[in-house]
C-alpha cells in the first residue's frame, strides 16, 4: 500500500497483490494467484524477475489450495520472465513449494520443475537446476527428499559425466534413505531414471538398488509399499536389457515378488503382468512367467486372482505362436475352469469380461469342446455383472463358431433367464437385449427373441414393463423404422384393446418412447389415432395418461394436426368427470410447446 500512497503507479500491481494475499478470504487469495500471469504481463519481464518472483518466494506460507495454484502457475511462467535464458529465476519459489507438507502441492511443484527443466540450457542445468536437486536430496525434511526423486531423470541426460556421477550417488542415497516415504518415492521413480542412465551403470548401480528396494522391509508401518513400487520399475528395467541379462539380473527378483508374502505386492505383479511379458520376451515368458501366472491365478487372495483373471486374454494372446495353444490348454485353461466357479464375484466378473476373447485364439473346435461349457455356466451365474460380461462379448464367439452353434449352445440359457421367476433376473436380461440384438442381427433376433420382448410388455411387475418399453425404443434405433413399422408397432397398438388397463397404459408408454425413434410421419399415421381413440377409456388412469401422451406428441406435429386432432381431444378431457384427468389435460394445454404448436 505504501507504493500507491507515494504516487508510484508502477508499483501498484505488486501493492494490490500484497493486499490481496494478506486478505483473510482464502478465495480472494486464490483468485489473486490465478491472475498472476496478468500481473506479470503488466509488470514486464524485468520487474517480474526482480519484484514478483522474489515476493512470491518470500510469501510461501498460505493455504494448500493457494499454494497448489501457485505451483501450477509457475510452470507456465517461462515467457513471462524473459524466456529460457532467464527461466532459472523460477527455481527458488518452486524449490520452496517442493518442500511443503501437503503432498499434492509438492507433486505439482515437481511437475512444474520437470517442465521448466527442459527449458534450461545444459549450462544452466548444471549451474542452477542441479544445485537445487542436490539441496532437495540432502534436505533435513523427508518432504524435500521425496520431491527430489522425481527430478533426476529430467536433467541427467543433459549434464556432464562428472555431474552424472554425482546424481547417481545422490539417487543411491535416496534409495537407502532411513525414511520409508523417501525409499518409496525413489522406488516409484527408479524405472524412469533407468531409462536415461547408461547401460553399464544400469547394470552396475541401478539394478542392485532395484534388488534392494524389491526386498525392502525396513519399516513395519509401511511394510510392502516400497516393494510394490519396485515391481513397476521391473518393467522398465527388463525392457532395457537383452534376454540373458534379464534372466540373470531381473528374474530372480521378479520370481520373488510373484511369491511375496504381501498380497499387495503379488497384486502389483498381476496388474503389470502383460507389461512384464512384453518386456522379458517369449523365451523367459515360456520358462518363468507361465508358472508364475498359474500361481497368481490360484492365489489365496481374491484381489490377486481378479487382477490375474483380467489379464488372461492378453497374456494368452501375447504368447509365442508356436507354443500358444499348447500352453493355454495345458497350463492356463485348468486355472480358468477353477475361476469360473470362484467363490468371489469380483474374480468371476473379471474373468467373464475377457474369457470370450479366448475363442479366436483357440479356434472353433477348442471353443466348442472346452469354452462353451464355461460360457454356459457363467450365463447362469447368480451375479448379474458376470452374465452381462458374457453377453457383452458374444460377438467374439459368434465370429469363431457361427450363429447356429451359438444359438444351440447359449441362447437357451439366455431365454431361460429371460423367463426367470425372479423379476430382477428378468430385468437384467432386458437391459442386455439391445446389445445382444446388435450382435445377433435382425433376422436371428426376430426368430428367437422378438416374442420375448413383447411378452415383457405385459409382465405383472411394473419395473419389467417399464424396462421393456425402453428396450423397444433401443431396438427400433438399432434395427430401423421399417422394422418397427412391420414388427413392433402393430403389436404395441393391439395392446390398446387389451382388457387389462395396465396393458393399455403400457401401450401409451410405448408410444411416448417410440415416437422419438420413429419420427413425426409414422407417429401421425399409425400411433396418434390410437392415442386419441383411448381418450374415452373407462379407466381414469388411462385417460389422464392420454393427456400426458398428447402433451409429449404435440410438438412433433404441424399446426393443422394440433388444431384438428390434439386440441379437441384435450378440450374434451379437461371437462372429464375425474379431477386428475382434468388436471393433466389443462397442464397439457398450458404447456408452452403445445401452445406454440397451436399458434404456429
Amino acid at each position: 500500500m505504501a507504493a500507491s500512497e507515494s504516487g508510484d503507479d508502477s508499483l501498484y500491481p505488486i501493492a494490490v497483490l500484497i493486499d490481496e494475499l494478506r486478505n483473510e478470504d482464502v478465495q480472494l487469495r486464490l483468485n489473486s494467484i490465478k491472475k498472476l500471469s496478468t500481473i506479470a504481463l503488466a509488470l514486464g519481464v524485468e520487474r517480474t524477475r526482480s519484484e514478483l518472483i522474489p515476493f512470491l518466494t518470500d510469501t510461501i506460507y498460505d493455504e494448500d489450495e493457494v499454494l497448489l495454484a501457485l505451483a501450477e502457475q509457475l510452470g507456465q511462467f517461462t515467457p513471462l520472465v524473459g524466456g529460457p535464458e532467464c527461466v532459472h529465476c523460477l527455481l527458488p519459489p518452486l524449490e520452496s513449494l517442493a518442500t511443503v507438507e501437503e503432498t499434492v502441492v509438492r507433486d505439482k511443484a515437481v511437475d512444474s520443475l520437470r517442465q521448466i527443466a527442459a527449458e534450461h540450457s545444459p549450462a544452466d542445468l548444471e549451474n542452477h537446476f542441479v544445485p537445487l536437486l542436490k539441496r532437495l536430496s540432502a534436505g533435513d525434511w523427508f518432504t524435500s527428499r521425496t520431491s527430489a526423486c522425481g527430478l533426476f531423470s529430467v536433467c541427467y541426460p543433459r549434464v556432464s559425466n562428472s555431474v552424472k556421477s554425482e546424481l547417481r550417488q545422490h539417487f543411491r542415497n535416496l534409495c537407502g534413505d532411513d525414511t520409508p516415504m523417501v525409499r518409496r518415492a525413489a522406488a516409484g521413480k527408479l524405472g524412469e531414471f533407468a531409462k536415461v542412465v547408461e547401460t553399464e551403470y544400469l547394470k552396475s548401480e541401478l539394478i542392485p538398488l532395484f534388488t534392494a528396494l524389491a526386498q525392502d522391509e525396513q519399516n513395519i508401518i509401511f511394510q510392502d509399499s516400497v516393494r510394490l513400487l519396485a515391481v513397476e520399475a521391473c518393467v522398465s528395467i527388463a525392457s532395457l536389457l537383452p534376454p540373458d541379462d534379464t534372466e540373470q539380473l531381473v528374474m530372480p527378483t521378479l520370481r520373488q515378488a510373484a511369491e511375496d508374502k504381501s498380497w499387495r505386492v503379488r497384486y502389483m505383479v498381476a496388474d503389470k503382468f502383460t507389461d512384464l511379458q512384453k518386456a522379458v520376451g517369449p523365451e523367459i515368458t515360456k520358462n518363468d512367467l507361465v508358472p508364475a501366472f498359474q500361481s497368481l491365478l490360484k492365489d489365496c487372495e481374491a484381489e490377486v486372482r481378479a487382477a490375474s483373471a483380467h489379464k488372461v486374454k492378453d497374456f494368452c494372446q501375447n504368447l509365442s505362436p508356436d507354443v500358444r495353444e499348447t500352453t493355454i490348454m495345458t497350463n492356463i485353461l485348468p486355472c480358468v475352469k477353477d475361476l469360473v466357479s470362484d467363490a468371489n464375484q469380483h474374480v468371476k466378473s473379471a474373468l467373464a469380461s475377457v474369457i470370450m476373447g479366448l475363442s479366436p485364439i483357440l479356434g472353433k473346435d477348442n471353443t466348442i469342446e472346452h469354452l462353451l461349457p464355461l460360457f454356459l455356466s457363467q450365463l447362469k451365474d447368480e451375479c448379474p455383472e458376470v452374465r452381462l460380461n458374457i453377453i457383452s462379448n458374444l460377438d467374439c464367439v459368434n465370429e469363431v463358431i457361427g450363429i447356429q452353434q451359438l444359438s444351440q449352445s447359449l441362447l437357451p440359457a439366455i431365454v431361460e433367464l429371460a423367463e426367470d421367476t425372479k423379476w430382477r433376473v428378468r430385468l437384467a436380461i432386458i437391459e442386455y437385449m439391445p446389445l445382444l440384438a446388435g450382435q445377433l442381427g435382425v433376422e436371428f433376433f426376430e426368430e428367437k427373441l422378438n416374442s420375448l420382448c413383447m411378452t415383457w410388455l405385459v409382465d405383472h411387475v411394473y419395473a419389467i414393463r417399464d424396462a421393456a418399453t425402453q428396450n423397444l425404443k433401443k431396438l427400433v434405433e438399432k434395427f430401423g423404422v421399417d422394422w418397427a413399422q412391420q414388427t413392433v408397432i402393430p403389436k404395441v397398438l393391439q395392446m390398446a384393446r387389451d382388457q387389462n388397463y395396465l396393458h393399455r397404459m403400457t401401450c401409451l408408454f410405448c408410444i411416448n418412447l417410440l415416437s422419438e425413434a420413429c419420427g413425426s410421419d409414422l407417429t401421425l399415421k399409425l400411433m396418434l389415432p390410437t392415442v386419441t381413440g383411448m381418450a374415452g377409456d373407462p379407466v381414469a388412469n388411462v385417460r389422464f395418461n392420454v393427456a400426458k401422451t398428447l402433451q409429449k406428441l404435440g410438438p412433433l406435429f404441424d399446426q393443422s394436426t394440433c388444431q384438428q386432432q390434439i386440441k379437441p381431444c384435450l378440450d374434451k378431457l379437461k371437462t372429464d368427470s375425474d379431477i386428475d384427468v382434468q388436471y393433466f389435460a389443462l397442464e397439457a394445454l398450458d404447456d408452452p410447446c403445445i401452445r406454440t404448436a397451436f399458434s404456429l
